[in-house]
């Protein structure tokens, strides 16, 4: 693959997006990572997306709005965010922390960015088997955006054709760690915690911290998070 090829990679400066930005850089694209300020209690995730892109060399923007107008997500609304709830309980139901159309929105924006850069490629890092019970973390919600992005842009009516890679979609977060690990990222300086402190510990208990923990013990790889 040429290096001069464009990706728009979403990068919420989670294990997750870092390890997809790794994956667009080891592919040969020019990285434009593209972060979201969405009203969201987490927001400390911005400062280590910052970090994450600078690391790998990215372009980096952030893109502001307020999902809290919507609500409707312990992450955007005064609802507890779940905590120390079993793995098998995780993978049923759709729990509080899911944002409505967060994914959604997301790509759409992705989309816009890559058809004024002239990219083809967006990259994300949904994961359908080690996730929460997202709906917009599935593969059959990729394939379906991928579909409508080549009717609802310019360059796809042109014959163009948007591809959304979503390389973590069917790896645990085991794998997703060795790879990264593979890849050079440096995951102390990620954050995944949707109710972290005010000096940016992670509380180790809602579901996303624990499928962290439960991730590097698995892959056997020490696990630099800081807890409180």
């Amino acid at each position: 693959m040429s290096a001069h090829k464009k990706a728009v990679v979403l990068l919420s400066g989670g294990l997750d997006s870092a390890t997809v930005l790794a994956i667009a850089r080891e592919r040969g694209f020019e990285l434009h990572a593209l972060s979201f300020d969405y009203g969201q209690r987490h927001r400390i995730e911005l400062k280590a997306a910052r970090r994450v892109a600078e690391a790998f060399g990215a372009q980096h923007s952030v893109i502001s709005f307020d999902l809290r107008q919507f609500g409707g997500s312990a992450l955007t609304a005064d609802i507890d965010v779940p905590k120390n709830r079993p793995h098998d309980q995780m993978s049923e139901g759709i729990p509080v922390t899911y944002v409505p159309a967060r994914n959604t929105i997301f790509l759409s924006f992705a989309l816009g960015v890559a058809e004024t850069i002239g990219s083809l490629d967006i990259f994300v890092g949904v994961n359908a088997l080690d996730y929460s019970g997202y709906p917009d973390c599935r593969p059959e919600f990729i394939k379906a955006f991928e579909s409508l992005a080549n009717v609802a842009t310019k360059a796809g009516v042109e014959g163009q054709k948007f591809t959304i890679h979503a390389p973590l979609i069917q790896m645990t977060k085991a794998q997703i760690i060795r790879d990264g690990r593979r890849l050079g990222v440096d995951y102390s300086i990620t954050t995944s915690c949707y109710d972290p402190s005010v000096d940016a510990l992670a509380c180790g208990r809602c579901d996303s911290c624990q499928l962290r923990r439960k991730g590097f013990a698995e892959a056997g790889v020490p696990d630099p998070t800081q807890y409180q």
